[in-house]
């Protein structure tokens, strides 16, 4: 990728659509990983979960202000505490994040960045000791 008229990480990772993909192929292996998708309030439909985790990442990668917009700051440990996430689910998150990002294929720097973020998040969300590593 090369460096966007914005500047934006956003912009150089390819935009809406590059999220867009992001996120399917994301809720996609969220989808088999029963675990995981039993943390869902509302199963298999997806589509809320998928517009939310979207627009929020557009958002924290120099896109669009939607999230906030329509859901105001994200605050996303208080967002995530009514669900126990230990140890075990977030590295269910991160393996299916690492497969969307994996077939995203953004060049190795954008790659790197996201991975970085994906993993500090995920830590940050554990609220519950029942599988500590």
């Amino acid at each position: 990728m090369t460096q966007t008229a914005d500047g934006s990480i956003f912009a150089a990772v390819g935009g809406h659509d590059t999220f867009a993909r992001l996120v399917d192929v994301f809720y996609q292996h969220v989808d088999a990983d029963a675990p995981l998708i039993a943390m869902y309030p509302d199963g298999h439909e997806l589509e809320g979960a998928k517009h939310r985790l979207q627009t929020f990442l557009e958002q924290y990668f120099g896109g669009p202000s939607t999230y906030q917009e329509e859901r105001g700051h994200p605050r996303l440990r208080m967002r995530h505490f009514d669900y126990p996430i230990d140890f075990d689910a977030r590295d269910r998150w991160l393996r299916c994040m690492r497969a969307a990002l994996d077939d995203v294929s953004l060049p190795p720097l954008y790659d790197e960045m996201f991975w970085d973020y994906f993993q500090r998040a995920a830590t940050a969300m554990v609220n519950t000791n029942s599988n500590i590593r």
